[in-house]
């Protein structure tokens, strides 16, 4: 706990016991080296009458230590079935969540489970061959964030001995004696076969895990001023210049690294590389974002709905319109009272021109208009390629049609020809824009 500094002193730690051996050791060392601590139990009703049994003998090791107890039964087969995720799953998910609540609302410092060093071997293992990064090379960490784990120190077989010679009494799940989960498989089988051959790989393990936590360290240094260099925040948005990314090295471990965050898996780094030798316009999508191709950059954007979205203004009384990721204000206004400007977002129209009701909407193909200062119309997509507008920019153009079926603002970027003020205009329709994410052209 010192040579860690998992927790400060006199501060009290919530002790996550099952009521095995490991467990039990460890909340017989916090009470014997005099820390403050109380003791969480979760029922996951599992394996019947076995269950009830560690439940109580749970509930009488935290009385004989005269410390708060909390437990709670989880329905865990159904939150698994409802979840759609194994048992394993669903047992630890309800179990980190309940303990957390407990920490927090009961004011307790951190939370104590005791994983040990075999377990330190055994995630070790399970990562390296299902593939990870050298995240998962770590293994466990003595602390992540406010869930500590002080008996990393120890094996298993440790811990076993310390409690015979102790004579400290404890339960056994006999869950961990069938081999049909894969860590128990790994237990019973993998590892004793490669024990008899590495007699000390338990402990070769847990100190590679150590080294491998310092090489993170300056991993991510390094990493972050490659983040640094090549990631652009626009809004909700990444940018990457993509000639840059390509020249960069090592680039696989840079695009896995990059681009895991937003849900791109080891798999798609093919294709992300592949992205940025092509034309623009192509499209990889992962389960929460997108990464898109547009001349020299990848985008890297959240998943949003394409449909097209409107909103009627049926007459001038409408003050105000909101869309999604647009605020649109209305006022009509005598010439000689308008004041107007030429900033984009603003749009001071011949209110004889303009025919209501006027409805807002996304632009679609086929659209065009009279830009102002061009006398002859001009389709929106060429207008956009004028405008060095990226594709996701596109994306989220607005127009202002009115009842003549005629564009009269490309909201943002310029209104048409055909409603300018003029020395004939006797009153001005003023549309101010406000949107949350402005165009850039590139």
């Amino acid at each position: 706990m010192e040579t860690h500094q998992l927790v400060q002193a006199g501060k009290p730690v919530l002790l996550a016991v099952s009521g095995g051996v490991d467990s039990v050791v460890m909340a017989h060392l916090f009470y014997e080296a005099g820390f403050s601590f109380g003791i969480a139990h979760a029922n996951f009703q599992l394996r019947g009458e076995e269950s009830e049994r560690d439940a109580r003998f749970v509930e009488d090791l935290a009385r004989k230590y005269n410390v708060p107890f909390f437990i709670q039964a989880f329905e865990t087969a159904d939150y698994a079935k409802q979840h759609g995720c194994s048992i394993q799953v669903a047992a630890r998910e309800l179990r980190y969540t309940w303990l957390e609540e407990i920490r927090h609302q009961q004011g307790f410092i951190a939370v104590a489970t005791a994983h040990h060093r075999n377990d330190q071997a055994e995630t070790m293992l399970i990562n390296f061959c299902r593939g990870t990064g050298i995240a998962g090379l770590h293994g466990i960490r003595y602390r992540q964030q406010h869930v500590i784990r002080p008996m990393l120190f120890a094996t298993r077989e440790e811990i076993e001995s310390y409690a015979r010679s102790h004579g400290i009494a404890f339960v056994t799940d006999s869950s961990n004696l069938e081999d049909h989960y894969l860590r128990n498989a790994l237990r019973h089988r993998i590892l004793p076969a490669l024990q008899e051959i590495f007699p000390g790989l338990i402990n070769t393990l847990s100190e590679n895990a150590e080294r491998f936590g310092e090489v993170e360290m300056l991993y991510q240094e390094a990493l972050e001023r490659h983040r640094r260099r090549l990631l652009h925040a626009k809004g909700e948005e990444w940018w990457i210049p993509a000639q840059a990314l390509l020249l960069s090295k090592p680039l696989k471990t840079l695009v896995f690294e990059l681009f895991k965050p937003f849900g791109f898996g080891e798999p798609q780094i093919p294709d992300i590389i592949q992205l940025l030798k092509t034309q623009s316009g192509k499209q990889i999508f992962s389960a929460t974002h997108r990464v898109i191709r547009d001349r020299k950059w990848l985008i890297i954007a959240p998943l949003q709905a394409t449909q097209i979205s409107f909103q009627l203004i049926e007459d001038p009384g409408i003050r105000k319109v909101v869309v999604p990721g647009l605020k649109l204000e209305i006022k009509q206004l005598p010439i000689e009272k308008a004041v107007c400007s030429d900033q984009p977002y603003m749009a001071c129209l011949d209110a004889d021109e303009v025919h209501f009701p006027l409805i807002l909407r996304r632009w679609k193909q086929g659209d065009y208009f009279y830009p102002l200062g061009l006398r002859k119309k001009k389709k929106l997509s060429r207008f956009f390629v004028d405008q060095k507008l990226s594709l996701l920019d596109k994306e989220r153009v607005w127009v202002v049609e009115d009842a003549d079926h005629k564009i009269v603002w490309v909201v943002g970027l310029r209104i048409d020809d055909r409603c300018r003020i003029t020395e004939k205009t006797r009153r001005v329709l003023r549309l101010e824009a406000r949107m949350e994410q402005p165009f850039e052209k590139h």
